[in-house]
């Protein structure tokens, strides 16, 4: 047996840049897992990726030519359905033995020969055997043919492939791009299997200008890095490739002098490490007078459309110069520097066009323009969303009791989506609300007005900032709130992994926002108000929009390390502020860490169940008709402690009120020990059920403490 390190590689067109490094880890991972399955490697090996444009490669450690053999055992039948009385093989076991290729010359040594062993209350037979382990170019065949299989392809190309010169005609393949050449060494022997119509050998092909031969002969699985680099001029490692953009972007930016510096992002540092093999960073300028258009155009055209690295200066505002990760290394950069600059003119013109024209007219002016824009076929245009969300903003502003909040937040709702019918925002979508800032700004509107209009978008995404004023926060809280409720009224409900109009990115937002920002708003208040501006487009989705928003505020405290259980204590009372539902948790952890919790969950368990049972229940206790010591020993308890628990809930100190319920412990547990609660006699059964209401309402107005039972 002999192992040695393995080295495959499919080269391809030019990949999906996107998907590059995705392709790259799938291919090596389930090669690599394929590989351990049928035992041709250690259980964990060594996978290295390799992705470039045009390759996907992969090099596992130590594999094995042969993989062992092993041993099976498998069950047959009972013995008393494969022998007879005189313990001679039935015609079924004949059968079954014919069927797994056993020798049958001598019936009785085949039986002789097989095992006995207990299944269960009978006796069963079994067939002992010894399986040969996978060859390497069996088990690469099958590794391989499940690597490209399971490939996360994004879209699938069909191509003609050209058969061997003595058969006619042509064969179709499907691939993520016409692939055309197979490597696959085991040291330096070649391993003979075939994929995509190719058959494996040890050439493949450099850089497509600046290679130093071709084709490139790697000598053994080790060399292939080395190999490529060398006499391809291609950096086969993806991460490697990506670290030295970086490398490269730094240094050059360095170089440009002023404290420069190339804007961090990495999803297009790892598209550009994907359209690269040899990449080289060259530092191009365009002409100053475009710079009097807002950044964020020249930002995003420079970004999206032409995958360049726009530079700020020391003090963090865009220059004229920017940065572009070349493929070729020629002596004379000047050719490529000069066509990049050329090429970025007309983009960086059309901004600076659109933005001009775009200014001539008011957002006010464009009011009207949204009723030729359709949100959505069942709930309207624009204009008609507008109008909700207006509605919305009013009625929050008057639930934080501002008059001049009102006002400024129905200006931005009025003007906030009037960016839409823009020219700019028409090119360039994603700077929705970024354009309307600057056009509010443009027609002498306050700042707070324009900065609304921008940050109504917010939360955009797991981590975004929230809006930076208030006027901002109520027009975000009722744009997501209308997108929520309007959704969940037309039915287009979030299934599975599809949430096709973002709702629970909505919901975390607005949880977000009643959180962070501390509002005392109700949220049942807030779904009430939102409803009417819909007229009769929509049914009232009230109660699963509440389940919904609960549920993601449960998702997201359990990420925060709370405990199902103390989440599902708050919550089981649906608390109506969100804001203080941290200060809520905070008690119930305080709580559960005292002596007496164990205790008391349990006791508030069976009296939930007590009360479930008993129906509708009156909280009033007659103290006459206390007839125990022990439940009038519970009603002086509760007559002493519960006002004071009551007034620190009040007061916003929820983890003080629960500790001050804590001494009920010892009365409850003498309570249910010697105290009959369904006695036969009907008014001692009410008074005591009312004293468990009493006891139960007090002690569960923080969080449902029968939840934190075992």
């Amino acid at each position: 047996m002999t192992v040695e390190n393995l080295l495959v590689e499919l080269l391809v067109e030019e990949l999906p840049p996107k998907a590059l490094r995705q392709l790259g880890d799938a291919f090596a991972s389930v090669l690599g897992a394929q590989l351990a399955a049928q035992g041709l490697t250690s259980a964990a090996p060594v996978v290295t990726p390799f992705a470039s444009p045009r390759r996907l490669a992969a090099h596992v450690s130590a594999v094995s030519d042969k993989a062992a053999d092993k041993a099976v055992r498998q069950k047959l039948m009972p013995v008393a359905v494969g022998l007879d009385a005189e313990g001679n093989a039935t015609p079924a076991l004949l059968r079954k033995l014919q069927a797994l290729g056993a020798d049958l010359s001598d019936p009785a040594a085949a039986v002789a020969a097989l095992g006995r062993a207990p299944d269960g209350r009978a006796e069963a037979l079994f067939h002992d055997s010894i399986v040969a382990g996978a060859t390497l170019q069996a088990g690469l065949q099958r590794a391989l043919h499940e690597a490209i299989t399971k490939l996360p392809i994004p879209k699938v190309m069909s191509y003609q492939l050209a058969r061997d010169c003595e058969l006619p005609g042509w064969t179709s393949v499907q691939f993520v791009r016409p692939a055309h050449g197979l490597v696959a060494l085991h040291g330096s022997t070649v391993v003979p299997v075939t994929a995509l119509g190719l058959r494996a050998g040890r050439s493949t092909q450099g850089h497509r200008f600046e290679a130093a031969v071709t084709p490139v002969v790697l000598a053994d699985a080790d060399s292939y890095a080395a190999t490529l680099r060398k006499d391809g001029a291609v950096i086969a490692s993806f991460a490697e490739r990506r670290a030295e953009v970086a490398r490269q972007l730094a240094a050059v930016a360095a170089q440009a002098g002023g404290g420069a510096r190339a804007i961090a992002d990495d999803a297009l540092l790892d598209e550009v490490t994907a359209l690269v093999e040899r990449p080289n960073v060259l530092l191009c300028a365009f002409e100053p007078q475009f710079l009097e258009v807002p950044q964020e155009c020249l930002i995003l055209t420079m970004q999206a459309n032409q995958k360049y690295f726009p530079l700020l200066d020391a003090a963090g505002r865009l220059s004229n110069r920017f940065l572009v990760v070349s493929n070729i290394c020629p002596q004379d950069a000047s050719l490529v520097t000069g066509g990049n600059e050329r090429v970025v003119r007309p983009r960086l013109a059309d901004a600076k066009f659109f933005f001009e024209q775009d200014r001539r007219k008011t957002l006010a002016s464009r009011v009207e323009s949204l009723d030729k824009v359709v949100y959505h076929n069942q709930l309207g245009t624009q204009r008609e969303r507008t109008q909700r969300v207006r509605a919305l903003v009013q009625a929050i502003a008057r639930q934080l009791g501002d008059a001049a909040l009102a006002a400024q937040a129905d200006l931005a709702a009025l003007l906030a989506k009037t960016d839409l019918v823009t020219d700019m925002v028409g090119e360039f979508p994603e700077l929705q609300g970024t354009m309307g800032r600057y056009y509010a700004l443009n027609d002498g509107l306050d700042g707070a007005v324009a900065d609304a209009i921008e940050d109504h978008y917010k939360p955009r995404f797991a981590g975004d900032s929230l809006p930076r004023n208030l006027p901002g926060v109520v027009l975000a809280l009722a744009d997501k709130l209308e997108t929520l409720v309007g959704m969940f009224g037309i039915g287009k409900l979030p299934t599975g992994e599809r949430d096709p109009f973002a709702l629970r990115r909505h919901a975390l937002g607005v949880i977000r926002m009643l959180v962070e920002k501390d509002l005392p708003l109700d949220l049942n208040a807030l779904l009430a108000d939102a409803l009417p501006a819909f007229g009769d487009k929509i049914t009232d989705p009230s109660a699963a929009l509440a389940d919904f928003i609960y549920e993601r505020l449960a998702g997201s405290l359990r990420e925060q390390g709370y405990s199902a259980q103390e989440v599902d204590a708050v919550l089981a009372l649906r608390p109506q502020r969100l804001a203080l539902v941290a200060r809520q948790l905070a008690a119930v952890r305080a709580f559960a860490a005292l002596p007496e919790s164990p205790a008391l969950a349990a006791a508030n368990k069976r009296v939930a169940n007590i009360l479930k049972k008993a129906g509708d229940v009156d909280a009033h206790v007659n103290p006459d008709l206390l007839q125990e010591k022990a439940e009038q020993d519970l009603y002086a308890a509760l007559q002493r402690f519960v006002p004071e628990a009551d007034a620190q809930f009040d007061a916003g100190d929820y983890t003080a009120s629960l500790q001050t319920l804590a001494v009920l412990r010892a009365p409850v547990d003498a309570f249910f020990d010697d105290v009959m609660v369904n006695a036969e006699q009907m008014d001692l059964r009410l008074n005591r059920q009312g004293l468990l209401k009493s006891l139960h309402g007090a002690m569960n107005r923080v969080a449902d403490l029968s939840r934190l039972a075992i």
